[in-house]
């Protein structure tokens, strides 16, 4: 229902509709089909509401009282029913009173296509020619180009896959995941070397020499490592000590160099081994990463005896411990109580926590594994069989190293039987525990 300005009366629409449009059409639709016979009305005068809706416009579309109102002229009544809460005036020119209204609208509307299709029209020029400019400007560009090469591609090489697997038939050479175990005589030294100097690989190695440790290893440690570690690539010992003052200036090679970082001292020998864990993240994360591509970590307490090269580098290297390569599982000295982080019920390996190594990122995930579990220890009063070794060999049951180093790299000369080692790449150097090590 509508409510025409002030009338008495009410008028309701034959058809409910909010369109203006619509409204228009209704109305001009009337007009047209008024009968010729139908009295003509009064020409409209402006001030006056003598103009009124034709009978069929009243008939179809209105419900007016037969008494009739003053709001029945055109003007009013389309203010009404056009604007009928805002009662705004509104001035209708007089080609709409003529019936003229869509003729007019039908030339604007032809008007306004022919803008538009003008428009699209200049769109598409426009995107035409820029298709064209951007097509020519990449022609110059490449025409600049130098010409491609005639040699060959060259292929990636993993100089792993050069690895003889039969040249040691008496040990073993590869582990159940694939991973290639290095022996004397599996590798050749020229093409490992050749490749990782092209690749400009860099090596970080780490060594703790805290309390008595360094005055009684260090300078063999670090004169011996000149001689036969990574020769030829760029590598920076970093000597972690309480003593810094202490450690001896040796010459280092070119693309070699020495730092020393200075760690407090713990009271147990037990600590200084499972607190490096926590140094070593530290140092990667501020340092190493920028700078190197692997990390080695090593005991202090060994000296080099030959070569210790590039064949060692990898993503995730880890050792074999010289006294339990040949022994089977049962023997392994894994931790076996259940409250430890560091527990295992059986494992493939056992490794020597004195080496291992690998990517800086590889690095540092194992190092953080280690010391999150060393500290959940701590904090039930547990501490694992073989300390950082035990929590060592739990990860790398876990995440399986890509490569492992034979005893060769860490011999201990007490044992025995050498019948496998064909090169003293590493030694233990003598123990004298009851003299260095604080309870």
């Amino acid at each position: 229902m509508w409510r025409i300005g002030h009338c008495r009366h009410w008028i309701s629409l034959h058809t409910c509709t909010t369109s203006l449009n619509r409204d228009h059409f209704l109305i001009r639709n009337a007009i047209e089909e008024e009968p010729e016979n139908q009295p003509a009305t009064k020409p409209y005068q402006k001030g006056t509401t003598s103009r009124r809706f034709p009978a069929c416009v009243e008939r179809r579309y209105l419900q007016l009282p037969s008494e009739g109102c003053g709001c029945r002229s055109v003007k009013a009544i389309c203010r009404c029913i056009l604007f009928p809460s805002q009662h705004i005036a509104l001035t209708l020119p007089a080609w709409l009173m003529k019936g003229q209204f869509l003729k007019a609208m039908s030339g604007h509307i032809l008007r306004g296509r022919n803008i538009w299709i003008f428009c699209c029209l200049v769109l598409l020029v426009l995107g035409v020619i820029s298709l064209n400019s951007r097509y020519l400007t990449d022609t110059v560009q490449r025409m600049d180009l130098p010409v491609a090469s005639t040699e060959p591609p060259r292929h990636f090489v993993n100089v792993d896959d050069t690895l003889n697997f039969g040249a040691r038939p008496a040990v073993q050479t590869r582990t159940s995941w694939r991973a290639p175990i290095i022996w004397e005589g599996m590798f050749d030294p020229k093409v490992f070397d050749q490749k990782h100097i092209q690749e400009n690989s860099t090596v970080a190695l780490t060594v703790f020499a805290v309390g008595r440790y360094l005055d009684a290893y260090i300078k063999t440690f670090l004169t011996s490592a000149e001689q036969h570690f990574m020769l030829g690539l760029p590598v920076t010992y970093y000597v972690f000590t309480d003593l810094p003052d202490k450690v001896p200036n040796i010459t280092v090679a070119p693309q070699r160099s020495l730092r020393v970082m200075q760690v407090s001292k713990h009271n147990r020998w037990q600590d200084i081994s499972m607190m490096r864990m926590k140094t070593i993240s530290e140092v990667i994360e501020l340092e190493l990463r920028h700078h190197f591509r692997y990390v080695f970590c090593f005991d202090v307490d060994q000296e080099f005896k030959g070569r210790f090269g590039s064949e060692a580098l990898g993503d995730s290297v880890a050792l074999l411990h010289a006294h339990y390569y040949k022994a089977e599982e049962p023997a392994f000295t894994y931790d076996r109580n259940v409250k430890s982080k560091a527990f295992m019920k059986t494992g493939d390996y056992y490794y020597h926590a004195a080496i291992f190594g690998g990517t800086w990122e590889n690095v540092k995930h194992l190092v953080d594994a280690c010391y999150l579990n060393i500290m959940v220890d701590k904090m039930h009063d547990v501490e694992a069989l073989w300390h950082d070794e035990s929590h060592l060999n739990k990860y790398f049951w876990i995440h399986k190293p890509s490569k492992l180093l034979s005893p060769e790299y860490c011999w201990d000369e007490s044992i025995g039987d050498k019948s496998d080692i064909h090169v003293f790449r590493l030694v233990w150097a003598p123990k004298h525990y009851d003299t260095l090590r604080t309870k």
